[in-house]
């Protein structure tokens, strides 16, 4: 069967409709069903020398049925691999944010137990006792201010010490 223009005209003309509400069945989507059409005609037309049909109708709902399977198909692995690619960037930041918090916990004992007595006292009565600067200065017989001042002292060394331990990124804790 040799497809010349005019033939093809009337191929598409009588198919097309027919060709839509049967790829309706697979999509609901017009803009898929047109595009996969497109394409059924498009290869119908490029291939008119070299294709031997024998009923038109029949290639042209098969290769219809076959185009919009592979569409579903490309795009149920398309949405396939761009979840898996969002899951796997996000494990990745989450794997960059994580620590070891035993680790954590052990070097900032340690930060801690090299603070001056005094100092050291201070700050694990307002971070591990939760008194406030005030109750800390009465209960000590200071002032407030020096208070403030053996914080920020205790503050800064063991931020001192805890750069050293690459834990720098933590310091929004103190």
């Amino acid at each position: 069967m040799t497809i010349d223009l005019e033939s093809f005209r009337n191929y598409y003309d009588s198919y097309y409709e027919q060709l839509c509400r049967f790829l309706n069945l697979y999509s609901h989507d017009s803009q898929v069903i047109e595009d996969v059409l497109q394409e059924v005609f498009l290869k119908l037309w490029e291939n008119r020398h070299s294709i031997e049909v024998e009923y038109v109708k029949t290639y042209l709902f098969h290769a219809a049925k076959n185009q919009i399977l592979n569409h579903l198909r490309n795009e149920q692995n398309r949405h396939y691999l761009l979840e898996k690619w969002f899951n796997e960037q996000l494990e990745a930041k989450q794997g960059k944010d994580c620590f070891d918090i035993e680790k954590f916990t052990s070097v900032l004992d340690m930060a801690i137990n090299c603070l001056p007595e005094k100092c050291r006292d201070i700050f694990i009565l307002n971070r591990k006792e939760n008194y406030s600067y005030k109750q800390i200065a009465e209960l000590k017989g200071i002032s407030v201010k020096t208070v403030e001042n053996q914080m920020g002292i205790a503050i800064k060394k063991i931020r001192d010490f805890m750069t050293s331990y690459s834990f720098s990124f933590l310091f929004f804790f103190f």
